[in-house]
């Protein structure tokens, strides 16, 4: 699984011009799941975005979590991060899991934040067409690759 991680000060998503998630202060997370991803690499990817500092505390450090802060999450599934770019000009997609496989592996993967204490935990709809705004804080991006953690 590949996770873009921002920080953001506030996140919405809009479908057909229908707020469906909205959020202030926490993280935007846009969730790609390939073939072979299981729920272990969602859990051990939920267990260590909810628990990265990368708040800043009274000293301007980043050094607080997702709940020292009390921040919340939107999850949008995103397919388009597994984007083979390699040949071409066209984008191949085959290396993304098929929506049978990602979407219950998306909804695993937001209760495994919930689990794991993130109390507010918003998402997009598993394949529309969405607006997604924010405002990154910092900015803050990160790329969390499940296959790279410990």
């Amino acid at each position: 699984m590949r996770a873009v991680l921002q920080r953001v000060s506030s996140c919405s998503v809009v479908i057909e011009n229908k707020t469906v998630a909205e959020i202030g202060a926490g993280f935007l997370i846009l969730l790609g799941v390939r073939d072979g991803d299981t729920e272990h690499d969602a859990s051990k990817l939920a267990k260590k975005l909810s628990g990265l500092r990368v708040f800043t505390d009274e000293n301007d450090r980043m050094n607080l979590s997702l709940a020292d802060v009390g921040g919340s999450v939107i999850v949008v599934s995103n397919f388009t991060l597994y984007a083979d770019c390699s040949h071409g000009r066209r984008p191949s997609f085959i290396g993304a899991a098929r929506p049978e496989i990602s979407e219950p592996l998306y909804r695993f993967f937001c209760e495994e934040l919930r689990k794991n204490g993130v109390e507010d935990v918003q998402t997009g709809e598993f394949g529309a067409d969405m607006k997604v705004g924010l405002t990154n804080d910092g900015p803050v991006t990160l790329v969390v690759n499940s296959e790279d953690l410990k």
